[in-house]
């Protein structure tokens, strides 16, 4: 078995893991389990991680914490964590030196014995990746979900078997340095993001590109035929290229004719279900079935994509519904991390919205959402590093007719502004077009705080 046989070739050699994080924590468990010497780096002081520290040691962790976490790495192996660089030059040195870098799902790629089934996309890929896996669990499938979607599949792979399926959310930061793709990959779109951490978009884009560059002939690539971006990186596929469109009808492929989702494929078609069996709102949202129906197509029958579709409700603080209170509906969005998540969010309701924006900036620019904003938003409320940009692209937007914007301290007078202004039949929608980072861990966290917060209102 290819997973006993790494760690076996692991025991005599020394592991760095660059990160005691949620994705890692698993992974330094499984390596102390089989007696291999495990170093743990973390910029946190080891005040910040508290009794971690002491349960990490009780297991023969050896730690490096602190600002130099990252000098003198030395050890045969280093695991980094899937958000640092790979070019940082601590690293780079330690390669010069003979370690070899990798990561938990570079790993798990080699040692996987399953098939897998791959997303990744600037928006919807948490959505199509849990829609493609509840679709396979429903049709019997054994369904083993990971990825970037917040659980760490290497310290598991010695459960799974061949006729299961591995089914993967992937970021650009995971698929930097890849060396492998799964057998069906899906691009669900490209736009810029994460300019702070990339070079550039063209880094970014060749990033994402990574889930299909290393595909055979026989494999399958799913793009969005709509997106300009997609397209020019489908040219670039040596595997079977599988379209989706939601604005236009393909000769082969999945799209919209009318309220009916139709699938073609050699030369004949059907129609898989309609837009309104589908719970969650919002066009992208068809978008993200259309792709899903593409990934899935052979392997699950028709109507459990329907049945299921009627009935699933989405992901957490994913236009998430929080409560109705005094007839206002109020809604967390915080996965929105970017402009275009939020203009997706934006036209998903057929009213106009209290919209709370703001965050940390990607250096992603917002020239594209005040046109959107101005359209769909009637009162806007601002917090956090981005507050400036968003009001920029806002009021400089040529349909911008004087929108009111409101800015404030935290999303506690985020509410009760909001709250204030709102009437019955309003919708209020935390959607950040930014990053969690100025003021929390991750999107889950702020859209918990935004959660307790609504949920206190009287």
């Amino acid at each position: 078995m290819r997973f006993e046989e790494y760690l076996n070739a692991l025991q005599n050699k020394t592991v760095a893991v660059i990160g005691i994080g949620v994705s890692n924590r698993p992974l330094i468990d499984l390596l102390c389990s089989r007696g291999i010497a495990v170093t743990a780096c973390d910029k946190k002081s080891r005040e910040a991680l508290g009794s971690i520290a002491e349960e990490l040691e009780a297991k023969g962790v050896t730690l490096r914490l602190g600002q130099a976490y990252l000098e003198n790495l030395t050890e045969d192996v280093i695991f980094r964590t899937p958000g640092m660089r790979p070019d940082l030059p601590q690293l780079t040195a330690a390669v010069a030196r003979g370690s070899i870098l990798t990561s938990e799902m570079e790993v798990f790629f080699d040692v996987c014995p399953c098939a897998k089934i791959a997303i990744t996309g600037s928006d919807g890929k948490t959505t199509t990746t849990t829609i493609i896996a509840e679709l396979l669990r429903a049709a019997g499938k054994t369904v083993h979900l990971g990825g970037n979607i917040g659980h760490p599949l290497l310290a598991e792979t010695g459960t799974m078997r061949k006729e299961d399926i591995a089914v993967l959310e992937l970021s650009s930061f995971q698929l930097m340095t890849m060396s492998s793709s799964p057998k069906i990959a899906v691009v669900t779109n490209l736009a810029p993001n994460h300019l702070d951490v990339h070079k550039d978009y063209g880094e970014y884009i060749a990033a994402k590109e990574n889930i299909f560059t290393h595909q055979e002939s026989q494999d399958i690539c799913i793009f969005n035929a709509d997106n300009t971006d997609s397209v020019l990186s489908a040219s670039k596929a040596v595997s079977r290229v599988r379209w989706f469109s939601r604005q236009k009808e393909l000769d082969e492929g999945v799209f919209l004719r009318g309220n009916a989702i139709i699938l073609r494929e050699n030369g004949t078609e059907r129609e898989v279900m309609k837009t309104t069996d589908i719970k969650l709102p919002g066009v992208h949202n068809i978008e993200n079935y259309m792709a899903a129906i593409a990934a899935v197509n052979g392997l699950v029958p028709d109507d459990i994509i329907r049945n299921f579709a009627r009935e699933f409700g989405g992901v957490a603080h994913r236009i998430e519904l929080i409560r109705t209170h005094r007839g206002i509906r109020w809604y967390n969005d915080s996965i929105a991390s970017s402009p275009s998540r939020t203009m997706a969010g934006l036209r998903a309701f057929p009213e106009q919205v209290i919209l709370i924006a703001g965050g940390k900036d990607k250096g992603i620019p917002y020239d594209e959402l005040g046109p959107v904003v101005n359209e769909h938003v009637k009162l806007l409320i601002l917090c956090g590093a981005t507050a400036g940009v968003i009001r920029q692209a806002t009021e400089k937007a040529v349909n911008y007719g004087g929108l009111p914007i409101v800015d404030v301290a935290d999303y506690h007078e985020a509410v009760a502004v909001a709250d204030s202004h709102a009437t019955e039949g309003d919708v209020v929608i935390l959607s950040p077009a930014s990053t969690s980072f100025d003021r929390f861990a991750n999107f889950m966290e702020r859209g918990q705080v935004f959660k307790d917060i609504v949920n206190s209102l009287k």
